[in-house]
């Protein structure tokens, strides 16, 4: 194998959000092998920071469900496939149409912003900009951040896909009632399709790792693919393989075995 592709979060990560010590172990023995490991995500670069001892020599991670990629040593952004404003306004009205009480965040390479009535399920980050939706969307954002403060995640996430059709691309990754939004055509999958073009790697010299329906793309782009235990049913259903859940470091046994 001559890419190495994982997602973080409930992937490669233990569930505190840590790297183990055998997981480290195994990717650096990847590289060692003449690998290259990439980080693929749905986190924004902010929130790959503090993984910057584990990227590689190349220092790149695929962020932002592949709207982003990101040299995290240099703390920059290099490659950018943004959503139009105009586009994510029209996506944003047909949600709230749809779905009402919708409320509204976005990415914005290495910023976030939202509306005041935005509830995160995760903490609101320094230096957010709070503005009305059609002041965050003026420009082109990383991504829409969409989410419902009383309908479950199923239902929620099944009714606003639903009216964002060819406009854009809908995907989610986790549990929690949040459907995130991107550029049509854009994918983990196209973002690392692209990186591995520039290193002259084809599909079936990649190995791929994930566990939610963002990854599904990855996973089936890849000449190999592995689900994780702990994966939702789309992406075992997607995968090639299955490997241990995240806190059994499933990847690290992967190459271990791979890479020996």
């Amino acid at each position: 194998m001559k890419v190495v592709a994982t997602d973080l979060d409930g992937t490669l990560l233990h569930s505190d959000g840590t790297v183990s010590p055998r997981t480290r172990a195994a990717l650096a023995r990847a590289e060692d092998a003449g690998a290259t490991v990439v980080f693929v995500s749905g986190r924004p670069p902010r929130w790959i920071d503090v993984l910057a001892a584990e990227v590689g020599a190349h220092g790149l991670a695929i962020c932002a469900n592949g709207a982003l990629v990101y040299d995290v040593r240099r703390r920059e952004v290099i490659e950018e496939h943004g959503l139009p404003g105009d586009v994510a306004l029209e996506v944003a009205r047909a949600i709230r149409a749809s779905v009402p009480g919708a409320t509204f965040a976005i990415e914005r390479r290495l910023t976030f912003g939202q509306e005041p009535s935005f509830r995160g399920t995760w903490p609101t980050p320094d230096g957010t900009v709070v503005a009305s939706l059609e002041e965050l969307l003026a420009e082109p954002v990383s991504k829409l951040v969409v989410t419902h403060p009383d309908l479950d995640a199923r239902e929620f996430v099944s009714r606003a896909a639903a009216v964002v059709g060819s406009l854009a691309a809908a995907t989610y990754s986790g549990h929690a009632p949040v459907l995130e939004v991107s550029r049509a055509g854009v994918s983990k999958a196209s973002a690392l399709a692209a990186l591995c073009g520039s290193l002259g790697v084809d599909a079936h010299d990649v190995v791929a790792f994930g566990d939610m329906p963002n990854d599904v793309p990855m996973l089936t782009w890849a000449g190999t693919s592995y689900a994780v235990r702990n994966a939702h049913p789309d992406a075992v259903a997607a995968a090639s393989h299955r490997c241990p859940s995240n806190d059994e470091d499933g990847v690290a046994q992967v190459l271990e075995r791979l890479f020996r």
